[in-house]
C-alpha cells in the first residue's frame, strides 16, 4: 500500500472548549483588564511553566489514530507542565512535558518547531520535490522568501511531520505515538529509557550493544526501512542519531523530511545514504553489513 506524498494540512477550530467556558475577568477601576479575554479565575493558580491542555480545543485530525494508548489524558482540567529541554535543534526544540490532572499523569514530548526568526536552519528544497503547496499565495510567499512565507514553511514542515508520523504509526513501523498537532507543536509518545525511569532513551550512537542485541537491533532498523518502503517512502535523514534505544526496543524519530520514492527525483539517493548511515555504524560496532545489499532489497520492497 502506497502513500499520497502531499501531507495534509489542518487548521486550529474556530470554536474552542476551553476559551468559551471561561468568564469575563472583572474591570480594575479605570475600566480596563490587562488580562487575557479568555483568563479564568482558575488560571491564576498556574504556574509559568504550566498551561491547561489543549486537547479539548482540538479537531479529530489533529489528534492521533483511536483507539488511543492508555496513556493519552483526555480530560478537559488537565495541566501541561514543562519539565525542561529534551533536545534542541536548529528548527525545532523538544520538550519534556507532563500532562496531568489529580488522579493521573503522563509524561509526553513536545516539539516545538521554531519562528521564522529563531530558526537556524533551512531543510533543502531536496526533500519537498513532489510536494505541492495548496495555496497560490502560499507557494508565492514560500518562493520570495518573505516573514509570511517563512512562517507558512515552519507550518508545512511541522504539518508533514504530523501527517508522516500518523502515517507510520497506523502503518506499524516503530515511531513514537502521535498524540495532537496545535499549530507547530506536535506532542507524541515519550520515549524513555526502561533502565532510568523518567530519563530519556538514547540515541543509537550512544549505545554500545554486545554481538546478540546488536543482530536484534540491525533487524528492527532494515523492518523499519523496510516497512518506509513499502509505504513508498525513504526517510531521507536517518542515522544513528536519530533512532532511540529504548531497551531491546529501536524507535525512528524526525520524520519531516520524508521523500517520496516515485515522486522525487533525488529520492533514490537519499535512501541510499540512510543505507550507508546506518551500515557504517553497525559495521563499526562489530557487524559486518553490506549498504548495497540493503539499498537492493529496499528498493524491492518498494515496487
Amino acid at each position: 500500500m502506497k502513500f499520497s506524498a502531499d501531507p495534509q494540512h489542518f487548521e486550529a477550530p474556530s470554536f474552542s472548549p476551553i476559551k468559551n467556558r471561561r468568564s469575563t475577568p472583572a474591570r480594575d477601576i479605570f475600566g480596563s483588564d490587562p488580562r487575557s479575554p479568555d483568563w479564568n479565575v482558575l488560571d491564576d493558580s498556574l504556574a509559568d511553566n504550566q498551561r491547561w491542555s489543549t486537547w479539548p480545543e482540538l479537531e479529530k485530525l489533529m489528534r492521533g489514530p483511536a483507539p488511543y494508548p492508555d496513556f493519552v489524558i483526555e480530560d478537559a482540567a488537565a495541566v501541561d507542565t514543562d519539565l525542561g529541554v529534551l533536545k534542541t535543534g536548529k528548527e525545532a526544540d523538544v520538550f519534556l512535558v507532563e500532562r496531568a490532572t489529580e488522579s493521573r499523569s503522563a509524561l509526553l514530548a513536545a516539539k516545538r518547531y521554531r519562528s521564522a526568526e529563531q530558526r537556524l536552519f533551512h531543510r533543502s528544497s531536496v526533500y519537498t520535490e513532489g510536494r505541492s503547496v495548496r495555496r497560490s499565495r502560499d507557494a508565492r510567499a514560500i518562493k520570495g522568501g518573505s516573514t509570511y512565507g517563512r512562517e507558512v514553511e515552519a507550518a508545512r514542515w511541522a504539518d508533514a511531520e504530523w501527517t508522516y508520523l500518523r502515517m507510520a504509526f497506523e502503518f506499524g513501523i516503530p515511531v513514537p505515538y502521535p498524540v495532537q498537532i496545535c499549530g507547530t507543536e506536535i506532542m507524541m509518545e515519550f520515549i524513555g529509557d526502561p533502565e532510568n525511569p523518567g530519563a530519556a532513551a538514547p540515541r543509537l550512537q550512544a549505545t554500545h550493544p554486545g554481538p546478540a542485541q546488536l543482530r536484534r537491533y540491525w533487524d528492527q532498523v532494515v523492518d523499519a526501512m523496510a516497512g518506509f518502503a513499502r509505504m513508498g517512502f525513504a526517510h531521507g535523514d536517518l542515522s544513528p542519531y536519530n533512532v532511540l534505544a529504548a531497551g531491546d526496543r529501536l524507535v525512528v524519530i524526525d520524520l519531516p523530511q520524508l521523500v517520496d520514492l516515485a515522486g522525487n527525483l533525488q529520492a533514490a539517493d537519499l535512501l541510499a545514504r540512510d543505507c550507508r548511515n546506518m551500515c557504517a555504524w553497525f559495521t563499526s560496532r562489530g557487524l559486518e553489513v553490506d549498504d548495497g545489499a540493503l539499498l537492493g532489497g529496499l528498493l524491492a520492497a518498494a515496487w
